[in-house]
C-alpha cells in the first residue's frame, strides 16, 4: 500500500536526482545509482601518506587527510558542488556528507572523533548565500559518524576575498588570520575533524588547523573534493 502511495505522490512531486536531475526510482534516494557509480572516488581514507597528507608535511601535524571525490571541470563532482554552493540545493551537502561519513566509519584512521567542525563562512557571506555549505557537509558526516557537528567552536573573525585565481602564498596571506576559537578550553585534547567542500592548495584548511591546534586540539581533515591526483 505504502509503495502505491509513494508512486502516486511521485506523479505530482517527482523526486529528482541531485546529480543528473532525472526522476529517481523508488529504491533510489537523493542520488541515482548511475550517478553514484560515476562518482570519482579517491578512496584515500585508508591510505597513509596520500597526496593530500603530503600537502601538509612540514607545515603542521595532521593525523589524516582525505577527500571523497576528485574534482574535474565539467565532471559530476563540479556539477554537484555547483548545485550545493550556488543553486541552493542544500541536500547535496548533507547527502555527500553521509556518503563520506560512511567511508570514514569503516576506517580505523578516523576512529574516536569528538567533533566535526566546518570551515566557517564570514556572517556576511553566509547571510548572502543563506547557509554555510561546509556546515551541511559536517552535518551529514556527523549524522553518519554519530559525532556532533559544531559551528561555534571555530569562527571567521573577518571578511576575506574569494580564493579563486589566487596562488598558494596569496591564498595563505588572504586567510592567515581570518579564524579564531572563541572557547579554546572546549577543544583542549579533543579529536577534531575539520571539514570543507574543496581542497586545492590547503591554505584555508591550514589556517583553520593552526588555530585549532593552538587551542590544544588533535586534527583530522576531510573534504568532499580535491583538485589533486
Amino acid at each position: 500500500m505504502w509503495q502505491a502511495v509513494h508512486h502516486f505522490v511521485d506523479l505530482f512531486y517527482p523526486r529528482l536526482c541531485l546529480g543528473c536531475s532525472r526522476n529517481l526510482f523508488a529504491h533510489e534516494e537523493d542520488i541515482c545509482w548511475t550517478c553514484l557509480y560515476r562518482l570519482p572516488r579517491t578512496h584515500w581514507h585508508n591510505v597513509a601518506d596520500n597526496p593530500l597528507e603530503r600537502l601538509f608535511w612540514g607545515r603542521m601535524d595532521v593525523k589524516a587527510v582525505t577527500s571523497l571525490l576528485y574534482f574535474t571541470k565539467s565532471g559530476v563532482t563540479q556539477q554537484l558542488l555547483h548545485k550545493l554552493k550556488y543553486k541552493g540545493m542544500q541536500q547535496v551537502g548533507i547527502k555527500l556528507g553521509n556518503i563520506l561519513g560512511a567511508e570514514l566509519k569503516q576506517s580505523e584512521r578516523y576512529a574516536g572523533l569528538d567533533f566535526v567542525l566546518p570551515v566557517p563562512l564570514h556572517p556576511k557571506k553566509e547571510y548572502l548565500r543563506g547557509y554555510n555549505q561546509s556546515m551541511l557537509i559536517a552535518k551529514g558526516l556527523g549524522e553518519t559518524l554519530k559525532v556532533p557537528a559544531n559551528e561555534q567552536l571555530l569562527v571567521r573573525s573577518h571578511f576575506t576575498e574569494t580564493q579563486t585565481r589566487k596562488g598558494r602564498y596569496e591564498r595563505w596571506e588572504n586567510v592567515s588570520e581570518a579564524f579564531i576559537c572563541p572557547n579554546p578550553d572546549l577543544l583542549y585534547q579533543k579529536k577534531v575533524l575539520l571539514v570543507d567542500d574543496v581542497l586545492t592548495t590547503g591554505a584555508t584548511m591550514e589556517a583553520c588547523g593552526q588555530v585549532l591546534q593552538a587551542a590544544g586540539a588533535q586534527l583530522w581533515m576531510a573534504t568532499l573534493a580535491c583538485a589533486l591526483r
